[in-house]
C-alpha cells in the first residue's frame, strides 16, 4: 500500500511538472509572439504541428531528407551550386528534361502544411533528385501523372508547379527539391458528396503520395519570376493566394535561411503578402514568423484571410485589399526600383489590376503608361495559373 502511495505520488509530481513547462513554454510563446506587428500574426494558435524535422508527425516519411533544416549546418555555406557572379543568370538551368524523356525522381516525404478548418488540402512534398535536375529559385517542375485521359485514351499531359524550395532543398544538399500542392476536388451538390471522377488528376497523385514512390518530372522551365540579385539592396514585393507561395518559399529561403551569396549581402526588403480563406489555410507561417524574428529590419508578411478579416468597405478581406492597404508605399518603392511578384490563381489578377489602377487614378498616373514602365524595366512579374 506505502508502495502504491509513494508511485501515486511520484505520478502525481511528474504531472504537474510537465503542467509547470507547458505553462512556461505557452506563456514564452505569447510574449514572443507579442513582440511581432499584429499584421503578421495568426489570428488564431496552429491546431497542427509543423515541426517538420521529425518524421513522426503529421508526415509520411523515412529518409533523413524529409528534415527541413532552419539553419545552415554548423561550419557550411550554401555556395556550391552558384553562377559567378552568383547573380549572373545567362546559364540557368532550363528545359533539362523534357516530356518524351522525363527525369525519374523519388518522394521522400509528404505533409499536410495546413489546419482541419483549411478550405481544401495542401501538402508539403520534397522530392529526391539526386543532384540531376538542378533549379533556381522561381522556375517550375512538370509532372507527368501516371495513366491516360479517359476522355481521348492518351496519357496525361504534364502538369506544371512551382518549385516551393530554393535550389539547395529543404535539407541544404543540392539533392532535394520541394512543391506545395493543392488537393483538386469537386463537390457535386447534387450528389451531396465529392465526385471522384471530377478530382484533379495529378494533385491528388501528388499529395496521396508516400515515401519512395517514383514520378516522373520535367524541367526545370520559367525565367518570369527568377530573383534579381546583382543590386543587393532591391525590395522584392511578393503577392500571392494559396500555393502560390511556393516561389517565395525559395526566395525566402535563399535570402534569410541558408548561408548563400546573396543572402550573406543582401539588404532590401522582402514584403510578401499571402491570401488564404482563414488561419487554419496559411502556409509556413511558421517560418515566416521566425525569419520576421531573426530579420525584422528586412522581411515583412501581411495576410488576407477573406473569412476573417473585413477590408476598410466592410467586405471581405481579399489580397488586393491588403495591398492597397499600403499603396503609397508600394508606389513609393516601385519607383525606387523595387520588384513587383504576383502568383497563385489568374482569377487574383483582374482585382489587383482594378486596385492599381484606382490607385494610379488617385496620383494622378496613366495605368497602362505605369505598367508598361515597370514591365520594360523588368520590375513586373507575373506566374498565375
Amino acid at each position: 500500500e506505502k508502495r502504491q502511495r509513494r508511485l501515486l505520488l511520484a505520478s502525481t509530481t511528474m504531472t504537474m511538472m510537465r503542467v509547470s513547462i507547458t505553462i512556461a513554454v505557452l506563456q514564452s510563446h505569447a510574449l514572443a509572439l507579442s513582440l511581432y506587428p499584429t499584421a503578421a500574426r495568426r489570428t488564431s494558435s496552429p491546431r497542427i504541428s509543423m515541426d517538420y524535422s521529425n518524421p513522426t508527425i503529421g508526415l509520411r516519411a523515412s529518409s533523413p531528407a524529409s528534415a527541413i533544416l532552419t539553419e545552415p549546418p554548423l561550419g557550411t555555406k550554401q555556395n556550391f551550386l552558384e553562377a559567378s557572379p552568383f547573380w549572373d543568370q545567362s546559364n540557368i538551368p532550363l528545359n533539362t528534361y523534357k516530356n518524351k524523356a522525363p527525369f525519374t525522381a523519388k518522394v521522400v516525404s509528404c505533409k499536410r502544411i495546413v489546419g482541419p478548418e483549411a478550405t481544401g488540402e495542401t501538402c508539403h512534398i520534397i522530392f529526391d533528385h539526386r543532384g540531376k535536375m538542378p533549379y533556381w529559385e522561381g522556375q517550375s517542375y512538370g509532372v507527368l501523372p501516371p495513366g491516360v485521359n479517359q476522355k481521348n485514351g492518351k496519357p496525361h499531359t504534364v502538369r506544371l508547379y512551382s518549385i516551393a524550395s530554393s535550389r539547395y532543398g529543404d535539407d541544404m544538399t543540392g539533392q532535394t527539391a520541394s512543391l506545395c500542392v493543392r488537393r483538386a476536388t469537386y463537390w457535386d451538390p447534387d450528389m451531396g458528396r465529392e465526385d471522384p471522377a471530377k478530382k484533379g488528376v495529378c494533385s491528388n497523385y501528388l499529395c496521396d503520395a508516400s515515401p519512395g514512390l517514383e514520378v516522373k518530372m520535367t524541367g526545370p522551365s520559367g525565367k518570369v519570376m527568377l530573383l534579381p540579385e546583382e543590386d543587393p539592396k532591391t525590395d522584392y514585393i511578393m503577392v500571392a493566394t494559396g500555393t502560390g507561395i511556393a516561389p517565395y518559399r525559395g526566395f525566402i529561403r535563399r535570402l534569410f535561411v541558408e548561408s548563400t551569396p546573396a543572402g550573406d549581402v543582401y539588404k532590401g526588403l522582402a514584403w510578401l503578402f499571402l491570401g488564404v480563406a482563414n488561419s487554419d489555410a496559411l502556409l509556413y507561417d511558421d517560418e515566416w514568423q521566425q525569419v520576421l524574428a531573426n530579420y525584422p529590419d528586412n522581411f515583412r508578411v501581411d495576410y488576407a484571410l477573406s473569412r476573417e478579416q473585413t477590408n476598410s468597405k466592410g467586405g471581405k478581406m481579399y489580397i488586393q485589399d491588403k495591398v492597397e492597404e499600403y499603396a503609397d508605399e508600394i508606389f513609393d518603392r516601385l519607383e525606387k526600383g523595387a520588384h513587383m511578384y504576383f502568383c497563385g490563381l489568374k482569377g487574383m489578377m483582374p482585382g489587383i489590376q482594378d486596385m492599381l489602377r484606382s490607385v494610379c487614378a488617385k496620383k494622378g498616373l496613366d495605368y497602362d503608361e505605369f505598367i508598361g514602365k515597370l514591365k520594360k524595366a523588368g520590375q513586373w512579374h507575373v506566374e498565375v495559373y
